[in-house]
């Protein structure tokens, strides 16, 4: 088991030299014969222990992955998430089944995927199927194995050849009514 000494950068008492790192006496343990499990942090400069240059610093952690999209919720294939309201969800991508009430700014539902329920989001991407009451605040995208059923109000919308769209369809939505004459020049 390590010492906790040795978790902090600190050296063993019985190293005999000054600024030796933790693992100078044989590759893979540290003195006394322990495993080396932990080793030192480079030094904010990238100089070696002691201060010493010509040491390379160690490579630099890989930074967090950032997303275009802010926070994102995938319901993989085969899995059935229902009940319940989804928020603080900025890209829901949808490639099983969803059964819910959801409010978030883009919603992608894949060939195989199946939403059901009430939607409020910016730009929907649908290549499976929506049944419900859908509002694309900004623009709704049906791909041809795209099917969407219900009330639906939109922006914009794009329907490729062979997408389908059937219930109660309305250019903008209540809020939304300024843009209605630019958005029925652009369909």
């Amino acid at each position: 088991m390590l010492r906790s000494e040795t978790l902090f950068g600190k050296r063993e008492p019985n190293s005999t030299t000054p600024n030796a790192p933790l693992n100078a006496s044989t590759p893979g343990t540290q003195p006394g014969g322990m495993s080396s499990a932990v080793k030192p942090a480079p030094t904010p400069t990238g100089m070696g222990p002691g201060g010493a240059s010509g040491a390379a610093p160690a490579p630099a952690a890989p930074a967090p992955a950032s997303s275009e999209g802010g926070s994102k919720l995938i319901v993989g294939p085969k899995i059935k998430l229902t009940g319940g309201q989804i928020t603080d969800c900025d890209t829901l991508v949808v490639e099983g089944t969803v059964e819910a009430t959801m409010e978030a700014r883009e919603i992608q539902i894949a060939e195989q995927g199946s939403f059901s329920g009430s939607a409020e989001i910016d730009v929907a991407h649908v290549r499976g199927t929506f049944d419900g009451n859908l509002t694309a605040r900004q623009k709704l995208v049906i791909y041809s194995t795209g099917k969407v059923i219900g009330t639906v109000r939109y922006g914009k919308i794009v329907i490729e050849e062979g997408g389908e769209l059937a219930g109660d369809t309305q250019v903008g939505s209540d809020g939304a009514r300024s843009g209605l004459s630019v958005a029925k020049a652009a369909v």
